[in-house]
């Protein structure tokens, strides 16, 4: 399906938890709810000052409201469980669609991974048992041997699948993301995970939703179990567990649970639900445990919380393509959202620097210039006297 202005003027707004009425107040009332509406259904098309509005307004060039993607994003579904209003998930499907488009620019930028290595629904379990398996093949595959994952996310970015954090509510637990280019190939791929998550939430989070990227839906198995059975094979395989903890158990205290959180980077109740599925404990001996757990406030916060991880590819990519002239300064701290301290003193700045450039990269350059000298005539008032039927209020 082709992608219009309108497609990505409402992906632009959605992703902000905007109403029609928000963005039309927005603009201090130059362009009316009326008309975002009809431009979002192709039925009006905005002028460039129109455009540029709304491109200053979201951050981005007037240019990337005009052209399509590069990549089609698809949001895996939410958990079953989400309690996430549908207003809320909208804004949180659109702002990961943007954040893995961006991710995309990046990795064109930098000259690294395009996903063809991603193992995307690689796997076709029938069993929970299958998903241990599974996990343990993936560890094997990626060369991380039987020892706990010192930091999840690095090695999640290191076999190029994005980590992405988002600010939203605490109803969020997580989803997985697919980017592909226009003949369906694989571009890349994200999970996302809530900012200020402890980081034993964070890691399992990441793990879960890996699960949902690597394992096709199964007609025998829920999802969901399929995926925490996999996320938890995945940072305290079967072996290793029960060779600190044992074999089989009558009782385990928590003081030992809040040693093993420490090298697991797991939750105590992951750590319960893991060993009453490898059957180191028993029934009684679990539901002993959650009593504890509930008596001491733990089920909410639990002691010992772990730093969560901070995803780093992002900015290495940036700073790779800035030092390459694949990126400027600008356009790659507009994709990270933050000023980086980075010095501008190295993009030329005369003719003389200009002329000794390759020839790509000066077309490059003055076409910037020229985007920017553009902008500045947009934003000039006479301007916006000329806009017309765009800005005046519907009859």
């Amino acid at each position: 399906m082709e992608v219009t202005v309108g497609d990505r003027l409402k992906m632009f707004r959605l992703g902000r938890a905007m109403s029609l009425d928000e963005l039309a107040a927005a603009t201090d009332g130059l362009v009316t709810k009326q008309a975002i509406s009809k431009y979002e259904r192709g039925l009006m098309f905005p002028s460039p000052t129109v455009l540029n509005v709304f491109a200053r307004f979201f951050g981005v060039k007037a240019a990337e409201l005009l052209a399509p993607p590069s990549v089609d994003v698809h949001v895996l579904a939410f958990r079953r469980t989400s309690r996430l209003a549908k207003k809320e998930q909208y804004r949180v499907e659109n702002l990961v669609s943007r954040m893995l488009e961006q991710r995309v620019v990046l990795q064109e930028a930098s000259g690294q991974h395009n996903g063809k290595e991603i193992p995307l629904a690689k796997y076709a379990p029938t069993t929970l048992e299958e998903c241990e398996e599974i996990a343990s093949e993936v560890r094997d595959s990626w060369s991380l041997g039987v020892d706990p994952i010192a930091c999840v996310t690095d090695v999640l970015e290191e076999h190029h699948i994005h980590v992405l954090e988002i600010e939203t509510e605490n109803a969020f637990d997580g989803l997985a993301a697919v980017a592909k280019d226009k003949e369906g190939h694989v571009k890349a791929a994200a999970v996302v995970s809530r900012k200020g998550l402890a980081g034993e939430r964070q890691r399992l989070n990441l793990a879960h939703e890996l699960g949902h990227l690597v394992m096709r839906q199964s007609d025998t198995i829920d999802d969901e179990k399929a995926a925490f059975r996999f996320g938890a094979a995945f940072l305290a395989p079967a072996e290793l567990v029960k060779r600190d903890v044992g074999r089989a158990r009558r009782r385990v205290s928590l003081m030992e649970l809040l040693l093993l959180k420490k090298k697991y980077g797991m939750s105590i109740q992951a750590l319960i639900y893991r060993l009453s599925d490898l059957d180191i404990i028993g029934p009684s001996q679990a539901t002993a445990l959650w009593k504890q757990i509930n008596a001491r406030g733990w089920k909410k916060e639990e002691p010992h919380a772990l730093n969560p991880e901070t995803p780093q590819w992002s900015r290495r990519a940036a700073a790779r393509a800035v030092a390459e002239g694949t990126l400027t300064l600008d356009e790659a701290e507009g994709i990270l959202g933050f000023r980086t301290g980075e010095s501008r003193r190295n993009e030329p700045s005369n003719r003389r620097d200009l002329m000794k450039l390759p020839m790509a990269e000066r077309k490059r350059l003055l076409t910037l210039d020229a985007e920017r000298a553009r902008d500045q005539y947009l934003d000039d008032g006479e301007w916006i006297s000329l806009l017309g039927g765009d800005l005046l209020p519907d009859e």
